[in-house]
């Protein structure tokens, strides 16, 4: 495949693609005699995963990392799978911040709808976990 096509592919521009070669957060892609880049199959699955990773908010530098240690071989089987393990966790924290703001989001809809049909706004503290108590705005 061309950058363009792997661009239109994945929705990215062809200045992020060149980037992420640049920086390391995908392997270097082969060329023709002319320079052009060529996406094989590997290449494109190296692009989907940084893709899919930078989408999950995984930082640019633990990419490069993992590039890094994958590209040593088998002796980084250990610290590649310890990096994940770390990238999982900050996922993990992110989605447990994204199920909190979604439960507050969802309470004070209810409180709207409520607010709506009486034509009062009632907050109902009984409902409300204890890190959230006092959360009336």
């Amino acid at each position: 495949m061309t950058i363009k096509e792997v661009c239109k592919q994945y929705g990215i521009t062809a200045d992020t693609l060149r980037y992420y070669e640049r920086v390391g957060v995908i392997p270097a892609v082969k060329r023709t005699a002319g320079g052009i880049r060529v996406y094989d199959e590997e290449a494109v699955r190296w692009v989907e995963s940084a893709i899919f990773m930078r989408n999950s908010g995984v930082p640019v530098d633990a990419l490069v990392e993992y590039v890094r240690l994958f590209q040593e071989g088998s002796g980084t089987f250990c610290e590649r799978k310890e990096l994940l393990e770390k990238v999982r966790a900050d996922v993990q924290a992110k989605i447990d911040g994204y199920r909190e703001a979604l439960w507050r989001l969802d309470y004070k809809i209810s409180r709207y709808d409520e607010a709506i049909r009486t034509g009062v706004l009632t907050w109902d503290k009984a409902s409300l976990s204890e890190e959230n108590a006092g959360d009336e705005t």
